[in-house]
């Protein structure tokens, strides 16, 4: 507080140069793993600023291909902010359209090479507006897909012994039947088994980047201006509108035609 109560003025922004993001930006324990006895799923974002989102979403794409990674999405679209217009005559306008471009791309790297890929394409960020880091402990039920699997196993040789033994007719065809029941739940279990192996596997990493905003020139048809130059002339209205006059007249005329037998006079 400055003397006679006012309050102090408060100090200015601070200005900081844009620069490349620092590769220590994209850092984090939860990206890499010094337990090998332990399983992660590794999922990762990031949002960011670039130059031009085309040319760094391909970039990103080779990166992935280079880290022994693949993409399982690249989307980019335009968002609109601002379109306006002016006539430029000839029955033309002028539209500027501000928009900016965005990009999001999901891709798949192998764990172990989540934090390289992170810093490799830090280079390619003009700033980073957030990233997150998650690392779901999956051991015990990357086991428990592992155990089910070799119940699952177990129960279709048992029933596969039973088939194997014959006996009744009925009793055959219901070990048979079981045995196909049991055969598609040994084949979910190892799907499932397998599906967790991949996302431990590989981590998956969302990306979502944008660019600045820019402006873009059109040339487009002035369908008002066209409407009027081409509509009728001074003339053809002035007679338009003296008809419809007329007309209205008349109708007056006959409205009053029909008040006459009622109206008394004085």
């Amino acid at each position: 507080m400055a003397r006679g109560g006012a309050p102090a003025p408060s100090a200015p922004p601070v200005v900081v140069e844009s620069q490349e993001v620092d590769p220590q930006q994209l850092a984090s324990s939860a990206a890499t793993s010094t337990d090998a006895q332990r399983k992660f799923i590794r999922t990762a974002r990031a949002e960011f600023e670039v130059k031009d989102v085309y040319s760094t979403a391909l970039a990103i794409e080779d990166e992935v291909a280079a880290q022994g990674g693949f993409v399982v999405a690249n989307d980019i679209k335009s968002d609109t902010q601002d379109v306006r217009r002016r006539s430029i005559g000839d029955g033309k306008l002028l539209e500027l359209t501000e928009y900016t471009l965005r990009g999001e791309l999901t891709v798949r790297v192998p764990s172990e090479k989540t934090q390289s890929f992170l810093r490799a394409i830090a280079g390619k960020m003009e700033f980073l507006d957030s990233r997150s880091f998650k690392a779901e402990d999956a051991q015990f039920e990357l086991l428990r897909q592992q155990l089910a699997a070799q119940r699952a196993q177990q129960v279709q040789q048992q029933l596969g012994a039973a088939v194997a033994d014959g006996g009744k007719l009925g009793q055959k065809a219901d070990a048979i039947q079981a045995r196909g029941d049991a055969s598609a739940n040994r084949d979910e279990a190892l799907l499932a088994m397998k599906d967790f192996q991949d996302r431990v596997d590989f981590s998956t990493i969302t990306l979502a980047l944008h660019q600045d905003s820019q402006v873009r020139k059109a040339v487009r048809v002035d369908v008002e201006a066209v409407f009027r130059d081409n509509g009728p002339g001074f003339f053809a209205r002035l007679g338009e509108s003296l008809r419809i006059g007329w007309r209205w007249a008349l109708d007056l005329v006959v409205a009053l035609a029909r008040l006459w037998p009622g109206m008394k006079w004085s």
